[in-house]
């Protein structure tokens, strides 16, 4: 008699058509959604490291310490992170236009990217509090050594009438900026499957106290800058 109250108590799964368990309505569409926001990602070896940043610990440290003459390793600058950030100014009349650029970030960086929002309203321009009209993504560690490996050697090379960066280009604390027209030079984005060419701005931020440490920093990086 005890056993067969036991079984009374325990819940039955509801079955549907056939005899196969019912799943709860939306939940494979959450699960889509998740992977498709999410870019993809693969097993690395475990000995894996960037070819720039073996290039940074072997050549660059030595080449710094020779030219600015540090006395403290500590003072040696370094590359900190890079800010990759996209405008969608056509995201006030359609908003599908900021989630595609938004996955097209996500490719080139290598991780899912935040989308930006309006902080107040302009009434000219059609902008509400709270619209999305872009995304950013902040890169570090072995993902921005690689994407600085992709956009010097791959992205800047496509560039069309390219004729080196600006070397003036510095904010007076070590960080740089650039600017992409058309963010289809990365070998990430298929030509054939963009509906729209979108613009970015590439902000590379390093510990350097001066702009020409941070120049010849990221020279040493082979940045292609005019001369």
């Amino acid at each position: 008699m005890a056993d067969d109250k036991q079984n009374q108590k325990k819940p039955q799964a509801q079955q549907g058509k056939g005899g196969q368990p019912k799943v709860k309505a939306g939940a494979g569409k959450k699960e889509a959604a998740g992977a498709e926001a999410t870019p993809r990602s693969f097993t690395r070896p475990k000995d894996y490291r960037p070819r720039l940043k073996t290039h940074y610990e072997k050549v660059v440290r030595e080449a710094m310490i020779k030219k600015f003459e540090y006395k403290n390793p500590m003072q040696i600058p370094r590359i900190e992170k890079i800010v990759l950030n996209m405008g969608v100014g056509e995201a006030v009349n359609d908003r599908k236009k900021v989630e595609n650029a938004a996955g097209d970030l996500a490719m080139i960086a290598g991780q899912k990217p935040v989308v930006t929002r309006a902080r107040k309203s302009i009434a000219t321009y059609k902008v509400r509090e709270g619209m999305a009209l872009g995304a950013k993504v902040t890169l570090r560690g072995d993902r921005m050594y690689e994407f600085i490996d992709r956009l010097v050697t791959i992205a800047l090379p496509r560039v069309k009438d390219f004729r080196g960066l600006n070397p003036k280009s510095f904010d007076g604390r070590g960080n740089f900026a650039l600017g992409l027209k058309e963010h289809i030079v990365f070998p990430e984005i298929e030509y054939d499957k963009v509906d729209e060419v979108w613009g970015m701005d590439v902000i590379v931020c390093t510990s350097a106290g001066s702009d020409d440490e941070a120049r010849e920093l990221l020279s040493q990086f082979n940045f292609p800058f005019r001369t």
